[in-house]
C-alpha cells in the first residue's frame, strides 16, 4: 500500500463513520462515531502534508458500508471497518522510521479498534441464537426429507406440496418452542422472547420456500434435488458470511460443519427414501 492509498482510505473511512453516526441511535455510541471520524480525517491531512495532493472518497465504498449497515446492523458494517484498522496499523508499521509520527497514528487506529469493538452491540446479533435455530432446523430436517420423499415417490409436485405443508406445521412448532426455551434460559438485556420466536418461525419458513421452490418450478426430481442441495450450500455459505463477519468467528470451520451435517442428513434419508421405494412398491 502506498501513501497515497492511505490517505484515500483515511479520507473515505472519514465519510463512512459520520455516515454511521447519522443512521446510529445510541446517542453515546453517535459521539464515539463522530470522534473516530475526526481523527480519520486528521490522519488524511497528516499524509496530505507529506503528498501535496487532494483526494476524494471512494463513494462506492462509504455506500456500501451505509447500506450493509442498514440492512445487516450496524455491529456488521463496523467489523468490516475493523479489519480495514488492522490494516492501517500493519501500513504504519512499515513506515514508522521514514515518518515517526506515523507511530501515534497507529495508537489512535488501536484505540479505535477498541472503541469499536464496545459498539458492537446489535439487536441483530441478541436475536442470532434464534434464527439459527430456525435456520439451522430446517436446513436439517428438510433436506433430509426432500431428499427422502424425491426417491420415494419421484413426483415433484407431490414433493413440493407436501413439504409446504410440513414446513408451514413445524415453522409454527419451531416458533413455539423457540418461545419456551428464550423464555427460560435467555437473560440478555433486551431480549424478547416473543421477537425471539417470530425470528425463528420466519427464519424456518423462508428457509422452507427457498427448498422446496425447485419442486414447484420444474418437473424433473434429480433436477429439483440438485438445486435444492446447491440453494442448501448457499444459504449456509450466506448466514455463515454474515455471522463470522459479525461474530468474528472462522467461517471456514462453521460453513464446513453446518454443510457436513445438511448434506450428511440428506444422503441418509436418500437411501431411506430408495429402500421404502423399492421394498413397498411405491410409484406415483
Amino acid at each position: 500500500m502506498t501513501i497515497a492509498q492511505q490517505q484515500k482510505n483515511e479520507l473515505t473511512e472519514y465519510h463512512i463513520y459520520k455516515e454511521l453516526a447519522k443512521i446510529c441511535t445510541d446517542p453515546k455510541n453517535k459521539i464515539t462515531l463522530h470522534e473516530i471520524a475526526e481523527q480519520e480525517l486528521e490522519h488524511y491531512e497528516f499524509w496530505k502534508g507529506i503528498t501535496g495532493r487532494d483526494m476524494q472518497a471512494t463513494q462506492t465504498k462509504v455506500h456500501r458500508h451505509i447500506l450493509l449497515a442498514k440492512i445487516f446492523g450496524l455491529s456488521f458494517s463496523l467489523r468490516l471497518l475493523e479489519k480495514n484498522e488492522r490494516k492501517a496499523e500493519q501500513f504504519y508499521a512499515s513506515v514508522s522510521q521514514q515518518y515517526p509520527e506515523a507511530l501515534r497514528i497507529k495508537a489512535e487506529e488501536l484505540e479505535h479498534e477498541q472503541k469499536l469493538i464496545k459498539l458492537l452491540h446489535d439487536y441483530r446479533l441478541i436475536y442470532a441464537g434464534a434464527i439459527v435455530l430456525g435456520l439451522n432446523d430446517a436446513l436439517v430436517e428438510f433436506t433430509g426429507t426432500l431428499a427422502g420423499l424425491t426417491f420415494a415417490f419421484s413426483n415433484n409436485r407431490i414433493v413440493g406440496m407436501t413439504g409446504l405443508v410440513m414446513g408451514v406445521a413445524a415453522s409454527l412448532s419451531m416458533a413455539a418452542s423457540g418461545y419456551f426455551a428464550s423464555k427460560e434460559e435467555d437473560t440478555k438485556a433486551g431480549f424478547n422472547p416473543v421477537t425471539a420466536a417470530i425470528y425463528t418461525g420466519l427464519s424456518y419458513i423462508l428457509t422452507v420456500f427457498l427448498l422446496i421452490a425447485p419442486y414447484l418450478l420444474q418437473n424433473n426430481p434429480l433436477i429439483a434435488l440438485s438445486a435444492m442441495l446447491l440453494t442448501t450450500l448457499l444459504i449456509i455459505a450466506a448466514y455463515t458470511y454474515y455471522i463470522s463477519i459479525a461474530k468474528a468467528i472462522s467461517f471456514k470451520k462453521r460453513f464446513t460443519e453446518m454443510a457436513l451435517i445438511s448434506l450428511g442428513v440428506a444422503a441418509i434419508s436418500f437411501g431411506i427414501g430408495i429402500f421404502v421405494k423399492n421394498v413397498f412398491g411405491l410409484e406415483i
